[in-house]
């Protein structure tokens, strides 16, 4: 039965078009609907200049020279993409010196037996950070740390997993996903208001304790109703030749110490910098956390430095950095992975510009908002439902950046005129897109990760896997859905500047 259900959503998934296919289509829509729309006088009134709202034609000879003339520049100041592209110089060296891996290998040798399970999930949560290194650094070493220690080794890919992919938003260390989160969150809140701004780190304190939840619940999952059900698998892949997890050798121990002493002083001396009431990185009120503070507006070149610095330090003792090319292949290699995404985010950028001018945005979310009064469900409610949608969304359309720039331009303003402020969309949409990544076939890790399997149950398939993870993705979504609802009920800040209302 569960076989014959994800054959259904691997068929639908894959007759969709590619994401950036998807924004070439979504610009044209927004192109012809402006068109037939323009002559239609609505009632709304636009909140940014209290005028009647009217649609733009795009379809006009004037439009469409703007379009080619302005299309250059609506690419490079497109917000996420900058970005992203700076925070990943940094994390691609080191990532590429070794720095990361050296630094998870380490974590988890020196973890006890009895907490295997939750520390290994814990790497696995804190992976987020070097993007896709999870997938392909630590969830094998699931496997292969669960089989040296007699268990079963696809217990150990599976609690693996859960916490790379299920828990892809819980984090206590900020990354790249917050920035560019952020990135069209901004852009879509400023289709209603022009000066709103959103700190990239607004989810950063539902995030940090959403970490300890993942990791309980995985740990409980794992050793209670995964592993025993697992149990029953005989394995029976070729194991001769299965790597092992080896300790440290000793060039990665003096490197690790070498880099972590970096990164200490690194933020010993940006603490120092920070706390004199006169700091420049105080906003000219004197605060830290407020988005106009400079501190605040560095977060990305400072999750870059943060990275490049000890990482340079590290490969430098451990003798994988021995010419300044070294630093520059590193870079050069996390570029050359982003060449997807910047082909998504061309596309991307010109379908906000082009759904913000046309003032579509702004329509449909008053007309949606108007829609949310009539039904007068409490904002709870509503949250519920944006969770429960990007969930299903998240089964036919695996990139989570590509999911965020379609819904954020509708979600995002529509519930801010429904007083849910832009943070709260965007902590919902975490939780909907992180809970069921685990389950789709069409995650572009999950044939991987089948494979992984195969290593030591070869008749393992996606069914295995997804039979395994199942109840993560379950009992990720209620939980995690209740526990932001209680961050809301207990009127914790969702993180620097994470308002629950607007205005």
């Amino acid at each position: 039965m569960l076989d014959r259900l994800l054959n259904v959503i691997e068929r639908a998934g894959n007759k969709l078009p590619d994401p950036a296919i998807l924004f070439v289509l979504a610009l044209l829509l927004v192109w012809v609907f402006s068109a037939l729309l323009a002559p239609v006088a609505f009632g709304e009134i636009d909140p940014r200049n209290q005028q009647p709202l009217r649609v733009q034609n795009l379809l006009t000879g004037a439009a469409l020279a703007a379009f080619l003339a302005n299309m250059v520049s609506v690419f490079v100041n497109f917000p996420p993409l900058g970005i992203v592209l700076v925070a990943m110089l940094g994390v691609g060296v080191a990532e590429h010196v070794g720095f990361i891996g050296a630094g998870l290998k380490a974590m988890l040798h020196i973890t006890p037996r009895a907490l295997l399970t939750p520390m290994l999930i814990l790497v696995a949560c804190l992976s987020h950070t070097a993007t896709d290194a999870g997938y392909v650094l630590v969830i094998p070493l699931g496997g292969i740390i669960f089989y040296t220690a007699g268990r079963h080794p696809l217990a150990g890919i599976a609690a693996a997993f859960a916490g790379v992919s299920g828990g892809f938003s819980a984090n206590f260390i900020p990354s790249g996903i917050d920035p560019l989160l952020q990135g069209f969150t901004q852009t879509a809140a400023q289709l209603i208001d022009p000066n709103r701004l959103v700190n990239p780190l607004s989810n950063w304190y539902f995030s940090s304790a959403s970490t300890f939840l993942i990791v309980l619940l995985g740990w409980y999952l794992t050793d209670r109703i995964v592993e025993p059900r697992v149990a029953a698998l005989g394995i029976d892949g070729d194991t001769a030749d299965m790597p092992k997890l080896e300790p440290l050798s000793r060039a990665e121990s003096r490197g690790l110490a070498v880099g972590g002493i970096t990164l200490g002083a690194g933020l010993v001396l940006l603490t120092l910098w920070a706390l004199p009431a006169t700091s420049p990185l105080r906003a000219p009120d004197g605060q830290l956390t407020v988005f106009t503070a400079p501190l605040m507006r560095s977060i990305v070149p400072l999750i870059f430095l943060l990275f490049l610095v000890p990482g340079v330090a590290y490969g430098i003792a451990a003798g994988t950095v021995k010419t300044a090319k070294d630093v520059v292949t590193g870079m050069s290699k996390a570029m050359s992975g982003m060449g997807y995404y910047i082909v998504m985010a061309f596309f991307a950028a010109l379908f906000t510009d082009a759904f913000g001018r046309s003032n579509l945005g702004a329509l449909f979310a008053l007309k949606g908002a108007t829609f949310l009064q009539t039904l007068q469900m409490p904002g709870q409610v509503t949250i519920v439902g944006i969770i429960m949608v990007t969930a299903m969304v998240n089964l036919l359309i695996g990139s989570a950046s590509a999911k965020w720039a379609l819904l954020a331009p509708i979600f995002v303003p529509m519930l801010m005129q429904v007083g849910l402020a832009p943070e709260l969309t965007q902590a919902a949409y975490r939780v909907g897109d992180s809970t069921t990544n685990i389950i789709t076939p069409l995650m572009p890790y999950f044939p991987l990760v089948v494979v992984y399997c195969q290593r030591y149950v070869k008749n393992a398939g996606i069914g295995t896997v997804a039979s395994m993870m199942l109840p993560y993705s379950g009992v990720f979504i209620v939980t995690w859905t209740i526990f932001l609802l209680l961050f809301w009920a207990a009127g914790i800040p969702l993180g620097l500047q994470g308002a629950y209302s607007y205005p």
